[in-house]
């Protein structure tokens, strides 16, 4: 009996409390200025988010705009580079070829050979800067910018490679040079008995 006392008031105890809670909601009150301020501040947001969408348009033009300039400076480096390239190729052409084909150590069936080699060289250079000069001053190309900085960068490294090579040709007579010189020293040099 005592355990069946003890459920009827644990029962009625859980009742008193859940109808306690449930009549302190009460009943909701409508208020129109409340209402009203709600509205004005929707408004106000709707219009704050117009402005930022505003805002996210006009970064976003910027960011092309600083990509394009951004593209164009890369373009104009490598341009740049390239110039330096062939100001090389034909300072080498001038200078050192002249020296090597003023040497009296290479023979005449050689200096034909020794010429073509190096305008062959300085062909590709002229082709390379034509390419470039079409690439940039003509849009019938129809490229993008990235395409045309990738086109000048090949144009660059294929640039970097005819300088290598004019040097190493350069060096190559040079040293052929020195060698038949020695040759001739020792080949011509007086006996002392």
């Amino acid at each position: 009996m005592n355990t069946t006392i003890k459920k009827i008031l644990l029962t009625t105890f859980c009742i008193l409390l859940l109808k306690g809670h449930s009549v302190a909601q009460g009943e909701p009150v409508y208020d129109h200025t409340s209402y009203v301020e709600m509205g004005k501040a929707l408004t106000e947001a709707g219009k704050q988010t117009d402005e930022l969408l505003k805002t996210v348009k006009f970064l976003e033009e910027q960011k092309e705009n600083i990509e394009k300039v951004s593209n164009v400076i890369k373009q104009l480096k490598a341009v740049k580079e390239l110039a330096k390239n062939n100001e090389r190729l034909f300072n080498v052409v001038k200078d050192d070829l002249k020296a090597i084909l003023d040497s009296p150590y290479i023979k005449p069936e050689e200096i034909e050979r020794i010429t073509e080699s190096f305008n062959a060289i300085i062909d590709n250079a002229i082709k390379s800067v034509e390419l470039i000069e079409e690439i940039l001053s003509n849009d019938n190309l129809k490229m993008t910018d990235g395409e045309r900085l990738e086109m000048i960068k090949a144009k660059e490294a294929e640039s970097n490679e005819m300088v290598a090579e004019i040097n190493q040709k350069t060096r190559l007579y040079q040293e052929i040079i020195a060698f038949r010189e020695m040759q001739d020293k020792i080949n011509n040099r007086e006996a002392k008995y």
